[in-house]
């Protein structure tokens, strides 16, 4: 196995550990047991705890940076896509946001963590913006910045699976609580802005 490739795998397993476990789980013991390796790989390709949280953020700017991101040409194809993003955050990225979240509660700790996971931010809401702009909604910052906000806030309530939050938020429906994000903010009735 090449060495790029067992570092991306170590990577992959410290998200698994620190989904599952959290931040105190997250050990260069957990991650080669996760990642099915030698014991002191992972020491030995990140050294410290730090190397390693490092190591889980880049890895999930570069998963980030793989997500799907097609240009809506309407307003329900854009609340499908929000829906879509959404229902992957409880179903197949939970893993992955799960991660993130707690890399995000790390962050309020450690500064320079706290600017690589920004990126991850700053760009959802450039896209956002923009997805909102392709679907011909009439955008303001502001308008765009809540959209984003309220996905944001979204994501711990679809990964903790509270089914009574869910179903008082609209979330055990994703698309349906897109479509009632896109009306709250834009008004149900605006004129598409062409």
């Amino acid at each position: 196995m090449r060495n790029q490739d067992r570092r991306q795998r170590l990577q992959d397993a410290a998200i698994e550990v620190l989904a599952g476990q959290g931040g105190r789980g997250l050990t260069h013991r957990a991650v080669d047991t996760a990642a099915d390796v030698p014991p002191g790989t992972a020491k030995n390709y990140f050294p410290t705890r730090q190397a390693v949280l490092r190591a889980v953020a880049e890895r999930c700017v570069e998963l980030y940076g793989e997500v799907p991101r097609p240009v809506p040409a309407d307003r329900e194809t854009l609340a499908a896509l929000m829906g879509a993003l959404l229902a992957d955050g409880a179903g197949p990225g939970r893993t992955r946001l799960l991660a993130y979240q707690e890399l995000q509660a790390e962050a309020a700790r450690l500064p320079w963590l706290a600017d690589l996971v920004d990126g991850i931010a700053a760009a959802d809401f450039a896209a956002f913006e923009q997805a909102q702009r392709a679907a011909g909604l009439p955008v303001t910052p502001a308008r765009a910045t809540a959209v984003t906000l309220a996905l944001h806030a979204a994501l711990p309530h679809l990964l903790a699976r509270a089914p009574r939050t869910m179903a008082a938020t609209g979330l055990d429906d994703p698309r349906q609580f897109a479509r009632d994000l896109l009306d709250a903010v834009y008004g149900p009735d605006e004129p598409l802005a062409r």
